[in-house]
């Protein structure tokens, strides 16, 4: 069974690849487009006699997808149900659930990326998060595939433990939550220096015009984080729990538990700080991207490069 349905699960992966640059070349052309398309500032009776609010600048633009978008949606959601039967033919050909290793958590955590995008985009469009969500999952998957494949093996004793089903399913959908945050948090750092830079020469942007604007991504970015961080709270104390029932300690001081730790207090400083100290705009961003840094680096180098309890990479 395993050697019947390892491949085929490789096979649903590549195929995922493909179906999802198709879905980055339509969003790449609906980003394309946007630099032609006029945009009309909303008029606000009272207001300033070129439409605009004090303070703020408000742009519209056309509340239907255009095609192009539509296409890389509909793309993006058919290599999303490719990459899915993947993970879940995997799990089926290892017997377990398909996150025990390196591979495996690539595959499985960027197909939560994906259903948290498909989420957000059914809610709020904004041009850029297609092209580079999707073109981040597949640079993740191509590097999973190139470096991080391994055949289907038995589990270590360790984690044949329920506990391995909920923490690291919970870690994994958290750092989805992380990441779509720190794109969005990202694109907020490039309208706001933009629109400095853009003030300052009177040069247009119709790109970053058709964004919307710096609070909207900043308030996105935070409702994000707040769902990402509740998750994190629990992988943190799931962690604890399982740790005192299969090494006999709850807290161990591994290199693995201090990173998780070091997540949390990063994520809980960007919340508290816009909750009591009112931080918002780049500082409040810069502080979400650096969070979801730690998470990269506790993803791809602590699993692959540091020793320990933890070690499960596979590799």
């Amino acid at each position: 069974m395993t050697a019947t349905l390892d491949p085929i699960s490789l096979l649903l992966v590549y195929s995922a690849i493909i179906v999802y640059v198709a879905a980055f070349v339509s969003y790449v052309a609906d980003l394309a487009s946007q630099t032609t398309k006029p945009t009309r500032h909303l008029v606000t009776v009272g207001g300033p006699p070129d439409g605009r609010q004090v303070g703020e600048s408000r742009t519209e633009t056309a509340e239907r997808p255009s095609r192009a978008s539509r296409i890389g949606y509909a793309l993006t959601a058919l290599a999303g149900v490719l990459h899915l039967a993947a993970v879940v033919i995997r799990g089926i050909a290892a017997a377990r659930v398909p996150w025990a290793n390196m591979f495996e958590f690539s595959i499985t955590g960027t197909a939560l990326i994906i259903a948290v995008f498909l989420l957000v985009s059914r809610r709020t469009r904004i041009v850029v998060l297609g092209p580079v969500v999707v073109g981040l999952v597949v640079l993740l998957l191509g590097v999973a595939t190139v470096a991080f494949y391994v055949p289907v093996i038995p589990l270590p004793p360790a984690l044949q433990s329920a506990w391995l089903v909920i923490h690291v399913l919970v870690a994994l959908l958290a750092t989805s939550f992380f990441g779509i945050a720190a794109v969005l948090s990202v694109t907020q750092l490039v309208k706001a220096r933009h629109e400095k830079r853009n003030a300052a020469t009177g040069r247009p942007a119709r790109l970053l015009d058709a964004i919307p604007g710096t609070e909207q991504l900043d308030r996105l970015a935070y409702r994000l984080t707040i769902i990402g961080f509740a998750l994190w709270t629990f992988t943190l104390m799931a962690g604890a729990i399982w740790a005192g029932r299969a090494w006999g300690r709850y807290w161990g001081w591994d290199v693995k538990e201090v990173w998780t730790f070091v997540i949390w207090v990063i994520y809980a400083a960007y919340i508290h700080a816009k909750a009591t100290r009112g931080w918002h705009g780049n500082r409040a961003a810069w502080l979400s991207v650096v969070g979801f840094a730690a998470v990269l680096f506790n993803f791809g180098v602590v699993n692959v490069f540091f020793t320990g309890l933890h070690s499960y990479s596979g590799l």
